[in-house]
């Protein structure tokens, strides 16, 4: 009976760490190609808050470790204001950008409670 036990005990720490390492615990991302782990360890391993994630479908993905929206909004609009954007409104999770008579709408998601995922055109930088 207690090999029955500790047979299972390890089964269950295992599956555990393996679910914490994988980070599997978190909710699903909306980036195909990148795991929950790598974003983890990407914003972690940096030295900003805002780290880009990838180029996906005409997209760049970006992650902010910021629990307060609010902040998180303001760093987008310091790096757009930096290029030429002007903010002109935010509107639920988009914030609304203008420059040359063209309009940029930036997607903002809540991943976690301690992150938030960041959603541009690809060609906001041209």
């Amino acid at each position: 009976m207690k090999k029955v036990l500790l047979t299972i005990g390890i089964i269950v720490f295992l599956v555990g760490a393996f679910v914490f390492y994988n980070k599997l615990y978190l909710p699903p991302l909306p980036i195909e190609n990148i795991s929950k782990k790598t974003v983890i360890e990407k914003i972690n391993d940096s030295e900003t808050r805002m780290v880009k994630l990838s180029n996906e479908n005409g997209q760049e993905w970006y992650v902010i470790k910021e629990r307060d929206t609010s902040a998180a909004d303001e760093m987008i609009k310091e790096m757009l204001d930096q290029i030429g954007w002007t903010f002109k409104q935010k509107d639920g999770n988009g914030l609304f950008f203008e420059r040359h008579g063209k309009n940029l709408i930036v997607a903002t998601q809540k991943w976690t409670g301690d992150y938030l995922l960041v959603k541009i055109p690809v060609n906001f930088n041209e």
